[in-house]
């Protein structure tokens, strides 16, 4: 035998199955402005419309939502690659050829999505899984040294592109290859030209749209070194899986208040200061001005150590009768 068959309902961990369903409710919270295509700064006015609840909204969902259930997500995409392993091991078999054409599959089945939502998240976690792979050799304390150093370096990448244009020739270079599609399948030539395209083209046209905004997409996660920060998530989330550390709550439950402490301390006002950047500076980000550096720097230290305390939380609530309803 050399692969591994599907995990049945009494192997399922139910703990990692609701705090992915958590994952995927914030996920989706989080998206929903973007899906509703409601702008706040264009201060629109109606019996209806409420903009200053609507900043304040905003606010708030910059400081407790934004990035920490695409980060939950992402260590439990980690957590469940160890797992994988895991259970080849104790079956002393190689399970390297099934998670790799699972990956594959990951891929396919993501960059279909990418044609009909350039928003897709699968096809990007099937790439990082690839580079994930290799580190599977490192010890587990090398894997969380690189993994926070993964989560930090987006400071230091931020004031290099501030210092240096040629650091953010990568970006460029694909959001210039997005253009040219644009022109070439659609005629597109700016932004306000495709709001316009949008509201009268049929599928067909709207699916051309999306092979440009393939490079859109990825340019973008260029831009905000969200590489570097999804696969120090998996690395972290890999340690948790192959460290058995959700089966050890009794042993670990100093290191899990630590973790919450941490959060809460150090992450919630990194956060206030995330969302007070997002909200009032957010073109200086685009522009790389140094409000957008300090933007940067809230959100490493803030996003994923408020995201870790949320899951400290839940493991502790999950270990009683009335969290685990």
């Amino acid at each position: 035998m050399t692969g591994l068959s599907p995990v049945t309902v009494l192997d399922r961990e139910v703990f990692m199955d609701i705090l992915r369903g958590f994952a995927i409710l914030g996920i989706f919270i989080a998206n929903l402005n973007s899906f509703n295509f409601y702008d706040e700064s264009a201060r629109l006015t109606g019996p209806f419309l409420m903009p200053d609840l609507d900043h304040n909204m905003s606010f708030l969902q910059h400081m407790f939502i934004e990035g920490k259930f695409y980060t939950i997500f992402g260590l439990l995409f980690g957590w469940g690659i160890a797992l994988q392993f895991k259970r080849g091991e104790a079956k002393d078999i190689n399970v390297l050829p099934t998670v790799k054409r699972r990956l594959l599959f990951m891929l396919l089945l993501g960059f279909s999505h990418l044609l009909i939502w350039t928003g897709d998240i699968v096809f990007f976690y099937g790439i990082l899984a690839f580079l994930l792979l290799p580190f599977r050799r490192f010890s587990d304390k090398t894997l969380l040294l690189i993994g926070i150093g993964m989560i930090l370096s987006p400071i230091l990448l931020y004031a290099g592109k501030m210092q240096w244009e040629w650091f953010n020739a990568p970006s460029g270079l694909i959001f210039g290859l997005g253009e040219s599609i644009d022109r070439a399948l659609i005629g597109i030539t700016s932004g306000e030209e495709y709001k316009t395209f949008t509201q009268t083209a049929g599928w067909w046209e709207i699916l051309k749209g999306n092979i440009s905004g393939i490079f859109y997409r990825y340019g973008y996660l260029l831009f905000v070194s969200r590489i570097f920060k999804v696969l120090g998530i998996f690395l972290i989330g890999f340690v948790i899986g192959r460290s058995d550390f959700y089966k050890n709550i009794a042993l670990n439950k100093k290191i899990i208040y630590w973790i919450i402490a941490f959060g809460i301390i150090i992450g919630l006002p990194a956060n206030y200061f995330l969302a007070y950047y997002m909200s009032e500076y957010m073109d200086d980000y685009w522009e790389l001005k140094i409000n957008g550096f300090y933007q940067t720097l809230a959100y490493a230290l803030g996003v994923a150590p408020l995201a870790f305390a949320y899951v400290g939380l839940f493991m502790l609530s999950f270990q009683t009768g009335i969290g685990k309803k």
